[in-house]
């Protein structure tokens, strides 16, 4: 069998920009030659220049690229959410997890979808890591944004600000540090050196300016580093970000979605991916939306994918490599 690694990647949202950005991405040759892509989406946006994938065949057995046909005929009205954009985007999703879970796929990279369109669609979740934390029948799973050698985890992700602070316990602090020191040596790190963010300015300053930092963090820190995970904190939030960025440390643990992807997106606006932590396979994604606005104009860099599919095809030969056909 081909030796490259295989990737299911799915269009996203068939109304938003996912599908264009998929497509130039995998028109880039040099990109291609590290990969092998199997592309999941409806049959009408398949280009003539990617081939189905027969009925019945081994998706292990392709050699270049193939096209999964999966629900969804259309028409999508671009630049808009409904319930059939929604259908369509969790079909593909649905299905790359079933590939990668049954090892027929080395990893899965996700276009993004649109939460309105899933709630209109019947989903009602809050975003991609629910919703395959759940298919793959995972609990202690979570999200982290990287931009270049910044890596952040969320203890909380799309929550409003208020339910992401009363969120934040001691044994969800511990927990999300061992995913995270996990999770980085899975990506590399032999002995991953993290830093654990304040909520506080200045990390509450000794209790001046908050005493979340003195109530919340001792005793996770504690058992954190009894386990032996390497971390440092709390750090003051308006420099933890920096300095990892500068690699004092290779990931830091953030409290709420803001906290940490505003330092991320700031740090690669246009490269920056996101990877769920504690799922049984690879799966990686753009760290942007539909971008409605820019959907079907031409307008739509895939530099983002482009990261995305290079950066999965370098981390995938770390994994398990799926089964031996029978």
């Amino acid at each position: 069998m081909p030796t490259l690694p295989l990737l299911a990647v799915t269009v996203g949202d068939p109304a938003g920009i996912g599908p264009e950005v998929t497509l130039a991405a995998l028109a880039d040759r040099e990109l291609r030659a590290k990969f092998r892509a199997l592309v999941l989406g409806p049959a009408c946006l398949r280009p003539a220049s990617i081939p189905s994938l027969e009925v019945g065949a081994d998706p292990r057995h392709i050699e270049h690229q193939a096209w999964l046909a999966t629900a969804g005929d259309g028409p999508f009205h671009m630049g808009r959410a409904s319930a059939e954009c929604g259908r369509a985007a969790l079909s593909a999703l649905r299905r790359g997890v079933e590939l990668a879970m049954a090892k027929q796929v080395d990893a899965l990279v996700t276009a993004p979808v649109s939460k309105e369109a899933l709630h209109l669609a019947g989903e009602k979740v809050e975003g991609q890591t629910e919703l395959l934390g759940r298919w793959a029948g995972v609990s202690n799973h979570q999200m982290v944004a990287i931009a270049g050698p910044l890596r952040v985890m969320l203890l909380t992700r799309h929550l409003p600000l208020r339910q992401a602070l009363d969120a934040i316990t001691p044994e969800r602090v511990f927990f999300h540090l061992e995913l995270l020191h996990r999770t980085l040596v899975e990506l590399g790190f032999k002995k991953p050196r993290l830093a654990l963010a304040g909520i506080n300015p200045h990390a509450g300053e000794g209790g001046i300016l908050g005493r979340e930092e003195l109530e919340l963090f001792p005793a996770a820190l504690e058992r954190a580093r009894a386990i032996g995970i390497d971390v440092s904190g709390p750090l003051s939030p308006d420099t933890v970000f920096l300095s990892a960025f500068r690699g004092r440390f290779d990931g830091v643990l953030a409290h709420y979605h803001d906290q940490a992807f505003i330092a991320a997106k700031i740090a690669a606006p246009d490269t920056g991916l996101t990877l769920i932590a504690g799922l049984p396979f690879l799966r990686v994604s753009p760290a942007h939306g539909t971008a409605f606005d820019l959907a079907g104009k031409g307008l739509a860099s895939a530099e983002n994918m482009k990261v995305a599919l290079g950066q999965t095809a370098e981390w995938a030969p770390r994994r398990p490599t799926p089964a031996p056909s029978r």
